[in-house]
């Protein structure tokens, strides 16, 4: 199989989400990751009911080595991982300002000991401004970017959906170690490669942001589905039908003649693209009821039949189940302490090849004696 970055060595500090990320992203193409952890405890994302394996841990550390560390209080410990960082290409930590130096981990000491090392240092807000000491999670980093106001309902403003921020900052530092080490080839010498997780949110809600500084417009949580034409409705059965109509006339052509309203057009509200923006509420009132008087299946069909864009809202459970992902091959296993372990496989595929192996997240300091001799 496809391994890119077969013979880079990544020590990987980071905790919790967004070091982890950036690590198994490169681990994924082949660099040999090791997760460098606190004797006894590990990443704190690591207990669970007592134990060290917890499924928010494991989402973020596949493909990895782990091998245990106490950097501040044992200078054996510190000589140890002093020798790793001599063979490194890359280093990664998401500590708060500061806390790099107490463990001595720091870059100034770490690029001294190897020019070559490309240190990834992924902060909250920065290592210095007016918000650098403060604590970070991701909520907060989705809030203060201004991407938070973009999924809330005003009506009822409750945080959802999965941890965004934390991931993002983790693709966003990936991307940086990848551009360091192309850049190595020609210099021959490291970088310090920096992310905070203001600054990747608050790029990754660019859109939001260009609109603001190109036409004065601060959008909403409702602004990119009335212009993008989105929606959710339910369906006899409970299950939800998602519809993305965007602006070729054609598709609403075609669903005119799924849903059995051939005359639904000439009706005021949905005459043209300007009008079913400004009358996206009263769109809605017009197709729910149409959509409630049927199952999801019988959508599924019919909508398909009429080529309209289109999908099921699906849960893990079936989109695992379903054809799209049997036939992507996107679950993938591999056997590890504890039994099998099962995950989503890389999504690039490198010359039409589908990475289908997968080494399950290590148990706390498992590598130890392969890799420190212990």
């Amino acid at each position: 199989m496809a391994r890119p970055l077969e013979g880079v060595r990544v020590l990987d500090m980071g905790t919790f989400i967004t070091g982890p990320a950036a690590g198994m992203l490169l681990a994924d193409l082949g660099a040999e990751v090791i997760k460098v952890e606190m004797p006894e405890t590990g990443d704190p994302f690591r207990a669970f009911k007592g134990d060290l394996y917890s499924p928010h841990y494991q989402t973020y550390n596949r493909n990895k080595k782990s091998v245990e560390l106490n950097t501040k209080k044992n200078p054996e410990d510190l000589a140890a991982f002093d020798e790793l960082v001599k063979g490194a290409d890359v280093f990664i930590q998401n500590f708060r300002p500061g806390v790099a130096e107490r463990l001595f981990v720091d870059a100034e000491r770490l690029q001294a000991i190897n020019p070559r090392l490309i240190y990834a240092d992924i902060s909250g807000f920065g290592n210095d401004g007016p918000w650098k000491d403060r604590p970070a999670f991701d909520t907060v980093s989705q809030a203060c970017s201004g991407f938070l106001r973009l999924l809330v309902n005003p009506h009822k403003p409750r945080v959802v959906g999965p941890a965004i921020g934390d991931a993002v900052t983790g693709f966003y530092t990936a991307y940086g170690i990848l551009a360091a080490l192309y850049e190595r080839e020609k210099t021959g010498k490291g970088r310090r490669v920096e992310t905070s997780m203001f600054e990747a949110m608050a790029h990754f809600n660019l859109d939001d942001f260009t609109h603001y500084l190109s036409v004065d417009e601060v959008m909403g949580p409702w602004s990119r589905p009335h212009v993008s034409q989105s929606y959710v409705f339910e369906c006899a059965d409970g299950g939800w039908v998602a519809l993305h109509m965007s602006s070729p006339p054609k598709f609403w052509e075609n669903l005119a003649t799924a849903v059995g309203q051939p005359d639904m057009l000439e009706r005021p509200e949905f005459e043209s693209r300007p009008a079913r923006i400004e009358n996206y509420e009263k769109v809605i009132e017009f197709l729910a009821p149409l959509f409630a008087a049927q199952p999801r299946s019988y959508w599924e069909q019919r909508l398909a039949e009429c080529e309209v864009p289109h999908s099921p809202v699906l849960s893990s459970k079936e989109v695992l189940d379903g054809d799209l992902a049997k036939h992507h091959r996107l679950e993938i296993s591999g056997e590890g302490q504890r039994g099998t372990f099962r995950t989503i496989r890389n999504p690039i595929r490198f010359d039409g090849e589908i990475e289908d192996e997968v080494t399950p997240p290590p148990e706390l300091g498992q590598h130890n004696k392969e890799i420190l001799g212990r």
